[in-house]
């Protein structure tokens, strides 16, 4: 099955930021599905020529993710991911995306032997409405309208509408990467002042172990969390991410020792409407799963104290080529070692991010603002060149990371390289776009542009040669090398992110 990334790239033209929107949304919905009891679909307009059965163009959605709940038997057992509707099929889903309004069914609809309530909530990013979350509840097995689903059906309809207004989700802290509790682990409704409304068996379990002795409800969250944490500093990391959760700020999580349990707690604030009513507090015992993290813990640690290692070592290696490029004489050599000093260097760098990296993932845009004045610095000819980034690279996983900085390394210090006669200046622009499909990366030079002759497929340059190497093999995507328009060269380097 396709993943999420994939069939926005297939089926849509939307930018990055608003893929990535979408990203979080499915990344937190387990939570709406939980407390919505329902089913959850993810509908986009899909921009590719479609047709009918008689052969007549058509606007069709396509469903790009879907999600059942934990708390209820699902609506659909089979998989909808990747097949599309017509607005005949579903005119609720048409016209939430059209005109930016929840809508909910009146009457069930049938599915089968299955009654279900259809809801279809806009999701709105940057002020668009960019795709429409479907929302299904199963109507067949009647549930009494107990505190605890009371509870859960408030706090998921203002969900959605802050799924609407696009103020959920938020850009939530956590530089722990700490997991997320689910709404079956413990489930708590705090009121705008901090005060329980609500808290779900399982959530006064998780406090009774911690040491609460008496119920919740009536009692600030705030307090009794401090009261029973050990660590002072848990304690007023605690107490503010509740009261910042309340205030209507982004949400956190956090991970406290308390006296017999260690507990992660999660607060998500509740603001429908631009009104603060209150947050979501999801609690989990994790006193055991802790215990079994150390052993992963430690392994992590490894890793990365491998990757410090590495970039130690790397860098010895371009010390000593360095040295050795001074004590020579033959300006061949000098400026073959030079060469090989700047790909170990840009190596080691990579490296020297994954150590820090608890996710195996490199930042490329630090990546290149660090080599860029070296780079710079060791034109040769004396030209006076400038190297500026305009637009951003974005995150990529290491096994992109790797080959996309030696090739980028390598068209930077061609075009500053070669694209300038000595005691010329000019100016070198790294001009970047990514989507969800794709990251095109632009290398520009005002300098002389291509001989007449030349041929990137015939060229002996040794950097050349490791540019296509790794373009074709490791990217997996297309280097073109061309005039500018205005004079210069430009690189166009294509490299597609399925």
């Amino acid at each position: 099955m396709s993943t999420l990334s994939e069939l926005l790239a297939e089926h849509t033209e939307l930018i990055g930021s608003a893929g990535a929107h979408l990203q979080r949304v499915v990344a937190e919905w387990q939570l709406l599905a939980d407390l919505s009891f329902a089913d959850l679909q993810l509908w986009v307009h899909s921009q590719r020529s479609t047709s009918d059965a008689h052969g007549e163009g058509g606007t069709q959605m396509v469903c790009v993710a879907q999600c059942r709940p934990n708390t209820a038997p699902t609506v659909f057992p089979t998989d909808v991911v990747g097949t599309s509707i017509a607005v005949d099929d579903n005119p609720q889903v048409f016209g939430a995306l059209a005109s930016g309004r929840i809508l909910r069914e009146e009457d069930p609809t049938w599915v089968g032997s299955v009654a279900i309530r259809r809801e279809a909530v806009p999701v709105r990013f940057d002020g668009a409405v960019i795709a429409v979350l479907a929302r299904a509840i199963n109507l067949t097995q009647p549930r009494l309208p107990s505190p605890l689903e009371v509870s859960y059906q408030d706090c998921a309809n203002d969900l959605c509408q802050m799924v609407s207004e696009g103020s959920f989700p938020q850009h939530e802290g956590n530089p722990r990467g700490l997991s997320t509790p689910r709404v079956g682990d413990g489930f708590i409704r705090v009121d705008e002042h901090g005060v329980v409304q609500y808290a779900s068996p399982n959530a006064l379990s998780a406090y009774h172990r911690m040491g609460w002795n008496s119920e919740l409800g009536g009692n600030d969250l705030a307090d009794v969390t401090v009261s029973l944490l050990t660590d002072p500093f848990e304690s007023e990391e605690a107490a503010a991410m509740l009261r910042a959760a309340v205030a209507g700020e982004a949400g956190m999580r956090i991970e406290a020792d308390a006296h017999r349990a260690t507990v992660l707690i999660r607060a998500v604030p509740l603001r429908p409407r631009d009104t603060l009513v209150g947050a979501v507090i999801l609690v989990r015992d994790v006193t055991e799963v802790k215990r079994r993290d150390l052993a992963l813990i430690s392994k992590d640690a490894t890793i990365r104290e491998i990757h410090h290692r590495v970039k130690n070592n790397l860098q010895s290696v371009s010390a000593l080529l360095r040295l050795q490029a001074r004590r020579t004489s033959n300006a061949e050599a000098k400026q073959a070692l030079g060469e090989a000093v700047r790909r170990v260097a840009s190596i080691a760098l990579v490296h020297e991010l994954l150590s820090g990296s608890v996710d195996e993932e490199v930042d490329l845009d630090v990546v290149i603002d660090q080599l860029v004045p070296v780079m710079a610095d060791v034109a040769s000819g004396g030209s006076q060149v400038t190297v500026r980034r305009v637009g951003k690279i974005g995150v990529l996983k290491s096994d992109l990371a790797m080959p996309m900085v030696m090739v980028l390394t390598e068209l930077i210090q061609n075009a500053v390289e070669h694209g300038f006669a000595p005691e010329q200046s000019g100016r070198v622009l790294i001009d970047t776009s990514r989507s969800t499909r794709e990251l095109v990366i632009t290398v520009h030079d005002n300098g002389n542009g291509l001989p007449d002759d030349f041929d990137p497929a015939k060229s002996d340059r040794l950097g050349l040669q490791i540019v296509h190497t790794l373009v074709q093999i490791e990217l997996a995507g297309h280097l073109e090398l061309r005039g500018g328009p205005h004079g210069g060269t430009e690189a166009v380097l294509t490299v597609p992110l399925r």
